[in-house]
């Protein structure tokens, strides 16, 4: 039996009502959603590690530190939907919602 590909994946958008911004909130020189990506890839289960979200400067904060971004759509009420479609651009056979 092969292995099965685990993919974590973190929901993240700039328009919460409880915390608007929160994904880029600085938190000692590292925006957060950077710090839950890469604590979430220190996991050995887990085959890589993917930001979703609707916000191009949450991508570009991403990717400018070294992590993976995949843009959904704006129109996602939860976070099940938004990981759902991101789960649909990479293989995986197991999705890990990271929050």
């Amino acid at each position: 039996m092969s292995r099965k590909t685990v993919i974590a994946f973190i929901p993240a958008r700039m328009h919460a009502t409880r915390f608007p911004g929160k994904p880029l909130a600085d938190i000692l020189g590292l925006p957060m959603v950077d710090h839950v990506r890469r604590r979430a890839g220190l996991c050995p289960a887990i085959d890589d590690v993917y930001v979703a979200t609707c916000d191009p400067a949450i991508r570009d904060a991403v990717v400018r530190h070294g992590g993976k971004a995949l843009m959904t759509a704006s129109t996602h009420e939860r976070c099940t939907d938004r990981i759902e479609e991101a789960a649909r651009q990479v293989a995986v056979d197991i999705a890990v919602i990271v929050q």
